[in-house]
Formats: structure tokens, sequence, C-alpha cells
């Protein structure tokens, strides 16, 4: 521990597609959309996160929103930096510090990035005065989040389903024996919903209508123990140019959600056919862990035991399993230091 130790703040990100979450001190310090509102004229951030949520789909032409991360890794660079510094600025420890703070930082990322991305999360990070950062790939912070022991000779399946990206993997000693990363997750299921509201009512929604709808109603399968209630939906008459409301029931998002989670669940076969035996013998008995925002869409857990015939467990708090775990990976370096990446 060096004198310059008191003025290092360490910091676990996780920058997902649609929410980036931060803990600083042990504690979940910012959970807030992945999301900058703009003004085109000056380029300056006028707001970020849940404000710039409320404003998206309802600008005028002077202002922009802008997702700054697709699929899982950076698409805006200078909207991604500007949105973390913002978020970083926000720790009250670090608000109230006469200088700013070097940064000691993990950041989780998805399993399929290229090497060019991972650079790109580095140096974003770098501008932001961390000092020291490690990646952590986002199934390996999940499982370390859920509270299974990574270190043992023992074979584990984590699926995260997150705002980008669906990442499956197979982890014994500290390592991904086999992976599968697929661009089919929350805004894929979003999309789906507005696309099916289009053709199939006619009806015209937008973005934050649709995931309002896929949060109340959404569900996998058409067999669900407990019903959510039809809901009334309202959005623009494609053919009268109208605003209209309809009703739609969970039947219906559980038909146009349909295609994407069969992609799903071949990816997640394509995962274990490629699982050593003796991994999968460990698998069979522990079983298989959701965690991530998508996986607490209704009956997916139900629909992928049925497909897989193993048993299928969603980690408490899935939105926060990734960031736990990365926040347990900083607070011990030393212990994981073989899952993360300098």
């Amino acid at each position: 521990m060096g004198f310059f130790d008191f003025m290092t703040e360490d910091i676990a990100i996780d920058l997902g597609t649609a929410n980036t979450l931060i803990i600083h001190n042990g504690k979940v310090i910012v959970d807030a959309p992945s999301i900058v509102a703009q003004d085109r004229t000056s380029g300056k951030i006028i707001a970020t996160g849940m404000k710039a949520s409320m404003m998206q789909g309802k600008t005028h032409e002077n202002i922009k929103t802008i997702r700054p991360l697709k699929d899982g890794v950076i698409a805006d660079f200078e909207a991604s930096e500007k949105m973390i510094t913002e978020f970083i600025n926000h720790i009250p420890t670090i608000k109230k510090k006469l200088f700013k703070p070097a940064l000691r930082m993990v950041i989780c990322i998805p399993s399929g990035i290229t090497e060019v991305e991972k650079k790109a999360v580095t140096n974003s990070a770098e501008h932001m005065n961390a000092k020291e950062v490690y990646l952590i790939h986002e199934p390996m912070a999940a499982a370390i989040g859920i509270g299974i022991d990574i270190m043992q000779p023992k074979g584990n399946m984590i699926i995260d389903i997150g705002g980008g990206t669906t990442e499956i993997a197979v982890i014994a000693l500290g390592g991904i024996v086999c992976d599968k990363s697929i661009k089919v997750a929350g805004d894929v299921f979003t999309n789906d919903i507005s696309y099916y509201m289009r053709t199939q009512h006619n009806l015209y929604v937008g973005e934050r209508t649709a995931e309002k709808i896929k949060l109340q109603i959404g569900a996998a399968t058409e067999d669900l123990e407990s019903i959510p209630d039809d809901i009334l939906v309202q959005g623009r008459d494609l053919l009268s140019g109208k605003p209209k409301q309809v009703q739609v029931s969970y039947r219906e998002i559980a038909k146009a959600l349909d295609k994407s989670i069969l992609r799903i669940e071949d990816a997640v076969m394509e995962t274990l056919s490629q699982t050593p035996p003796e991994l999968a013998a460990d698998i069979y008995n522990t079983g298989i862990y959701l965690a991530g925002g998508g996986s607490m869409l209704r009956g997916l857990d139900k629909r992928l035991s049925r497909k897989t015939d193993l048993p299928v467990y969603v980690a408490e708090d899935p939105l926060r399993a990734v960031v736990r775990g990365t926040g347990v990976a900083l607070k011990d370096l030393e212990k994981y230091k073989n899952v993360l990446m300098k």
C-alpha cells in the first residue's frame, strides 16, 4: 500500500446497453439507464440517465437522445465517456473531494468482445483518470455475483441476458470453458413487441411504450402460473394517423417474443453440446443459473428448463448480479487475479 492509496477510489462498473450500474465502497451508488440527451447545436450534454430516458422519443430537433452502447459494446465513444464521467462525478465521496481522485476500476465486458472493443473500453476509462483498469467477462462476474465459488473444479452454467447480448458460459476452475454470446436480448424483445403492435394492431408505439409492455405483461410462454392482467396501450394508428388505444394480453406478447426466445434456446443447446462430459455431469447436478434483466421475463426459466431437462434458477436481484460480482472481484483483486484482464 503506497502513500497515494488514500487518494485512489475503487469503482466497479457494469457498463450495460440498457443500464449502467456503479459500485463504490461496496454499495450500488449508480443504477441508471445508459442514455444521454445532447444539444445538437452546442454538442453539450443536457441530461444523463433517468432524466435523459424521460426525454426519449419526445425531443424536438435541437435535442437528440443517444444510447452510447449497442450490443454490449461502446458505439459512441464521446457520449459514453461523458455519461460515465457524469455518473462518477455524482458519487458523493468523489463529489466532496477537492482534487479529482485517481480511480482503480473493474469494468465488465461481454465474452464475445473483440480486442479492438476491449481497447476502446480501456481507453475510455483512462480518459476518466483511471490509473488501474481491470476487465472481467460478464458471465464470470454474474457467477461471482450469484455466489458461486468459481475457483472450484466444478462446472457451472450461467446465462446472462442483458439489454444488448445474451451471454452463455460454462465456468470451472476460475475460467470459461465454453461460451456463446448472441445479440438477442432485452432490446430485441422490445423491438419484437413494437413490430408485433405495428403488424397485428396497426398501432405505432415508441420504444418506451414497447419497453413498458415488456415489463408489465412480457412472457416467454403461454402457460404461466400467475397470469398478468391485460393492459391498454396507446399509440398512433398507422391507417388514420389518429392517436388510439388497444387492449393487449400476455399471450400476444408470448407469441411476439417466441422467435427470439427460440434463438436463445438454440444457443443454450449449442453450448451444452460443446461442454466436456465431466462438466456436463456437474451441470446435470447443479442446473443452470439465470442472471441479467432479461431473465425476469415471465416463464423464461420454465421454458428453458423444459428445453434442457435441467433445473433453471433465476438469481436473486438478477439486474444487479453482474455488478455485485464485479464489486466482489474489485474487493479481492488478489484472489480473482486470474479472472481479471489488466
